[in-house]
């Protein structure tokens, strides 16, 4: 794995959203997969948003997490985001979904280089992985409308990282679409990866019980 140095300071901000119900995790609303421990590997114990956080954060420096207020696990998960050195942001927009949560995230970071897009149930992605996503987004022969991506065998993953020329449509976003317009109608970089965390995400139980195993 590639050694991860201090991050730089010349980074794309880091947006972490952590503003899902996950519903399909625990339709009965008591269990909060954000907040599970994981099973297994070396974040073994950690909370799934507090492990993500902490991979994000070993990359870049600075890393906004989006927290809808007001739910049984708010407190809870945004002391767990603080903890792992993230900026929490409690936006009751974030109630319209995931493009609203995305949207005021850019628009508390407006004047970043570029900003790489994360889920905060998606805790096994290297940082290394995430490094090279944002080294790309700001890199001299990339445009500031620059959009990368990782792929893994075939598949478009997360991280997903935005040039600053992208910020105003961002920032405009709204309700539950989140960036996908923006992956529609634009060219997107694909950074190969052999990396299986950027396409690895938590649904359900099952979800959370296998993904450390590999």
């Amino acid at each position: 794995m590639r050694h991860i140095a201090r991050p730089r300071p010349d980074l794309p901000v880091g947006i972490l959203l952590a503003a899902g119900l996950g519903s399909r995790f625990d339709p009965a609303g008591v269990r909060n997969k954000l907040t599970e421990p994981l099973p297994a590997g070396p974040m073994r114990g950690l909370p799934v948003a507090f492990a993500a956080a902490r991979r994000l954060r070993a990359a870049l420096p600075r890393v906004i997490a989006v927290v809808r207020p007001g739910t049984a696990h708010a407190d809870t998960l945004g002391k767990l985001l603080a903890e792992a050195g993230c900026e929490v942001l409690l936006s009751a927009e974030s109630e319209r979904g995931m493009g609203a949560a995305l949207a005021a995230a850019v628009r508390a970071s407006h004047d970043a280089r570029g900003w790489l897009v994360a889920l905060a149930d998606m805790p096994a992605i290297a940082p290394a992985t995430m490094l090279e996503i944002a080294e790309a987004v700001i890199a001299p022969d990339a445009g500031s409308d620059v959009i990368v991506a990782p792929r893994h065998d075939g598949v478009r993953g997360h991280p997903v990282g935005f040039g600053a020329a992208h910020g105003p449509a961002l920032a405009a976003l709204d309700g539950d679409e989140g960036a996908r317009a923006l992956l529609r109608d634009h060219p997107v970089q694909y950074l190969d990866t052999l990396d299986a965390g950027v396409v690895r995400d938590i649904d359900t139980p099952l979800d959370l019980a296998e993904l450390m195993r590999d």
